[in-house]
C-alpha cells in the first residue's frame, strides 16, 4: 500500500504543477485515442484555476481525445503557453487538422492571449498548417511572441499558408492598435525552399519585430536567401540568425552581408554549411568589421572558403569583446592556411575562440577555384534572365548540380600538393565505402547528390542505399546525425512519392539485408550496427513512410533488437498508424 501511495504521488507530481500556472503531461509516452482515455486529464484541466500553460508533448492524441481536451480549455481565459510538440506520433495525417482545429477553436472561445505556440516535431505537412490557420489569424495570436514549428514537413504550400496567416494576424492586430510583435520564429527542416522562404520573408518584413530566426535545412537557394536578407534588414532587434545548411552561393551571401550591416543587435550568426564561398565570406567580413558590436558567435563552416578569405574573416572580429566562438572548420584553407589563421587569432588574443579546423578540406588549386567562381556567375546570370519562377528554381538546382559534378571531376585529375587533401568524394564513392568523413565532405548538396545517384525505382537499391547511409549514423555527433537523416529523408521521400515505387519490396529488401528474412537470391546480410535501427526508428515516424509497413517491421525486429540491445522494437510498438 505504501508503495502504491508513493507511485501515485510521483505520478501526480509529474503531471501537475511544474511552474506557476503550468500543467504538464510531458514525455509520458502515452496514447490517448478517445474522450474516455483523457477523462482524468480533462478533470485536472477543468479544476486547475489560473491555467496558463499546458504541456502535452511526448504523447500521442487522437481526434476525440483532442476534442475532449479542447472542451476543457474553453473556459481558460488566462491561457498563454501551448507546449504541443511531438503530440501526433503514429497518427494518420488526416487526423491532425481536425485535432488542431478543435484545440485552436477552444482557445479562441476562451479569449486566450497566447505568448508561445510550439508545434514542433509533428510532421503534419501543409494540411497541419491549415489546422492552425484560423487560430493564427485570430485575436488569440495577436500577442504571440514565439512560434515554433521545427520539423513539421510544411513544404512550400505550408510555408505560404503560414505566411498569409501571419500577415493577416499582423494587419488585424495593427488595426486594433496592438500590432503582432513576434520575437522568435523556428521552422527548421520544413523543406520551405525558395517560394516558401520568400513568402515568409514578406511577413517578416511587415512585422519587423523578430529577435530570433531559425530556418536551417530548408532547401533554400540564393533567391530565397536574398528575400530573407531583405526582410531581416527591417528587423533591427534581431539577435540570432540561423540559416545553417541552406545554399547561399556568392549572390545570396553578399545579400545577407548587406543585411548584416543593418543589424547592430545581432549576437549569433549561423551560416554553416551554406556554401557562402570566398567572395561571400569577404562581404560578411566587411559587415562584421563595420558593425555588429555585440557579436558572440560567427559560424561560416563548410562554406568552400579559401585561406585568404578566412584570414579576412578572422581579422574582422578584432575588438569584438563579446565574441565567444569563430567557426571556420571544413573550408579550403590547407595546412598552411590553417596555421596562418591560428596565428592571426593568437595575435588578436582570441586563439581560444577559434573552433576546430580538423575537417579542413585542403587548399584548392587556383584554376579550379577560379573556374568554380566563373561557373557561379554564369549560373546566376542565366537565372536572372528567366521570367518563370518555377523554371528559374529548376535551372538553379540543375546548374548547381553541374557545378558539383564538374568540381569533383576536375579534382580527380589534379595532383595534390603536400599541403592539399583530395577534393570531396562523390555520392557513388560514399556508397561504395561509407564513412562519416566522406558523408560530410559531400557538403550541402549531399541530399541532392544521393537523389541523383540512387535509382529509387528499384526498391532493392533504395534499401541498400538506406543501409549504407545509416551505417555511419552517430547519435553523439550532431553534424553526422543530421547529414544522415537529411540524406535518407531525401531518398525515401522521393521513393515513396512515386506511384510506381513498391514499398513492400523495399521493406522486404531491408529485412533480407538485415538477415531477418530469407531470400531466393543469395544475399549476404550486412553487418548490423545501431545506426541502422536508429535511422529506421526515425523514418517510420516521418509522414512519407507508409502506415501499413510498420507492423511488418515490428514483426521481424524483435529478433534483431534482442541481440544488439536497442529500444527500437519498443518504440515501433508505440507507433500506432491504424485507427481504432
Amino acid at each position: 500500500m505504501a508503495t502504491d501511495a508513493v507511485a501515485q504521488l510521483a505520478d501526480s507530481l509529474a503531471k501537475t504543477l511544474v511552474t506557476e500556472g503550468e500543467l504538464s503531461y510531458k514525455g509520458q509516452g502515452r496514447k490517448f485515442d478517445n474522450a474516455q482515455s483523457v477523462e482524468e486529464m480533462v478533470k485536472e484541466i477543468q479544476e486547475f484555476k489560473g491555467l496558463k500553460a499546458l504541456r502535452l508533448e511526448g504523447n500521442t492524441y487522437g481526434v476525440e481525445a483532442a476534442q475532449a481536451i479542447a472542451k476543457a480549455l474553453e473556459t481558460k481565459s488566462e491561457f498563454k503557453y501551448c507546449y504541443w510538440s511531438d503530440m501526433f506520433t503514429g497518427r494518420l495525417r488526416s487526423e491532425i487538422p481536425p485535432a488542431l482545429n478543435s484545440l485552436g477553436a477552444a482557445l479562441m472561445t476562451a479569449g486566450a492571449r497566447l505568448t508561445v505556440l510550439d508545434l514542433s516535431d509533428n510532421a503534419f505537412g501543409p494540411d497541419g498548417v491549415k489546422g492552425i490557420e484560423k487560430l493564427l489569424k485570430s485575436t488569440a495570436c495577436h500577442t504571440l511572441q514565439e512560434l515554433r514549428l521545427n520539423n513539421c514537413g510544411m513544404g512550400i504550400g505550408g510555408g505560404k499558408i503560414l505566411a498569409a496567416a501571419l500577415t493577416e494576424c499582423y494587419k488585424q492586430s495593427s488595426a486594433q492598435g496592438t500590432p503582432l510583435g513576434l520575437k522568435v520564429f523556428i521552422a527548421g527542416r520544413n523543406r520551405l525552399e525558395n517560394d516558401g522562404a520568400t513568402a515568409l520573408a514578406q511577413a517578416f518584413q511587415l512585422m519587423g519585430s523578430l529577435e530570433e530566426v531559425h530556418v536551417p535545412q530548408n532547401g533554400i537557394n540564393h533567391p530565397g536567401v536574398t528575400a530573407l536578407a531583405t526582410a531581416m534588414q527591417h528587423n533591427p532587434q534581431l539577435r540570432v540568425l540561423n540559416l545553417n545548411d541552406n545554399t547561399f552561393t556568392k549572390k545570396g551571401a553578399i545579400a545577407m552581408a548587406q543585411a548584416l550591416k543593418h543589424l547592430r543587435s545581432i549576437q549569433v550568426i549561423n551560416f554553416g554549411d551554406c556554401l557562402v564561398r570566398s567572395e561571400g565570406a569577404i562581404a560578411i567580413a566587411e559587415a562584421v568589421t563595420e558593425g555588429l558590436p555585440i557579436l558572440k558567435e560567427l559560424n561560416l563552416s563548410f562554406g568552400e572558403i579559401t585561406g585568404e578569405a578566412a584570414l579576412l574573416v578572422a581579422q574582422s572580429v578584432e575588438g569584438k569583446a563579446t565574441l565567444e566562438k569563430l567557426d571556420l572548420n571544413g573550408n579550403c584553407l590547407g595546412e598552411e592556411g590553417c596555421d596562418d589563421l591560428r596565428e592571426v587569432m593568437d595575435g588578436l588574443n582570441m586563439g581560444d575562440l577559434l573552433g576546430s579546423l580538423s575537417d579542413d578540406e585542403g587548399e584548392p588549386e587556383e584554376d579550379d577555384d577560379d573556374e568554380e567562381e566563373d561557373e557561379d556567375e554564369e549560373d546566376e546570370d542565366e537565372e536572372e534572365g528567366d521570367e518563370d519562377d518555377e523554371e528559374e528554381d529548376d535551372e538553379d538546382e540543375e546548374d548547381d548540380e553541374d557545378d558539383v559534378e564538374e568540381e569533383e571531376d576536375s579534382s580527380v585529375n589534379q595532383v595534390s600538393s603536400p599541403l592539399s587533401v583530395p577534393r570531396s568524394p562523390d555520392a557513388a564513392s560514399f556508397l561504395c565505402f561509407p564513412s562519416p568523413d566522406k558523408l560530410l565532405k559531400l557538403g550541402t548538396k549531399r541530399a541532392l547528390l544521393f537523389e541523383q545517384q540512387v535509382d529509387v525505382a528499384d526498391a532493392g537499391k533504395t534499401a541498400e542505399a538506406f543501409l549504407k547511409i545509416s551505417s555511419v549514423y552517430n547519435e553523439e555527433d550532431e553534424q553526422v546525425k543530421s547529414a544522415v537523416l537529411d540524406s535518407i529523408d531525401a531518398i525515401l521521400r522521393k521513393a515513396f512519392a512515386s506511384p510506381s515505387f513498391q514499398g513492400y519490396n523495399f521493406v522486404s529488401s531491408l529485412l533480407v539485408m538485415l538477415g531477418l528474412l530469407k531470400s531466393e537470391d543469395k544475399v549476404k546480410p550486412v553487418h548490423v550496427v545501431p545506426g541502422h535501427l536508429q535511422a529506421l526508428e526515425y523514418v517510420v515516424r516521418q509522414d512519407y513512410f507508409p502506415q501499413d509497413h510498420i507492423a511488418v517491421l515490428e514483426a521481424f525486429m524483435s529478433r534483431l533488437t534482442h541481440h544488439i540491445g536497442t529500444k527500437f522494437t519498443k518504440d515501433i510498438a508505440n507507433i500506432n498508424h491504424y485507427p481504432e
